[in-house]
């Protein structure tokens, strides 16, 4: 298994959307937090399961929010570089920038 590394926009980005979740309706904030970490769990097992989308960034998605994670591997030292966790309606650039 590959290590994990955060950017800390990650950090912003996950607690930007729990409060919006939770604005909606008190406890989905914590069902979109379990979806988020099921699908980083996925891509820390099997990273090269997802094709690069751009540049060398891979992109995952959480099988019930409309959420990207936006990762690429460092092969060097067996990591996984989280950049962003945004709206699949937010453009893609927005992310990009982060690397």
């Amino acid at each position: 298994m590959y290590n994990s590394q955060y950017l800390d926009e990650v950090l912003t980005d996950m607690q930007e959307a729990k409060i919006w979740y939770k604005e909606q309706k008190e406890g989905l904030e914590v069902d979109f937090a379990f979806a988020i970490e099921k699908a980083i769990e996925k891509v820390l097992k099997m990273p090269t399961a997802y094709s690069p989308r751009y540049k060398k960034v891979r992109i995952a998605h959480p099988k019930t929010f409309p959420y990207n994670i936006h990762f690429y591997i460092d092969e060097d030292y067996k990591t996984i570089v989280f950049t962003a966790i945004v709206h699949n309606k937010r453009h893609p650039k927005f992310a990009v920038n982060r690397i």
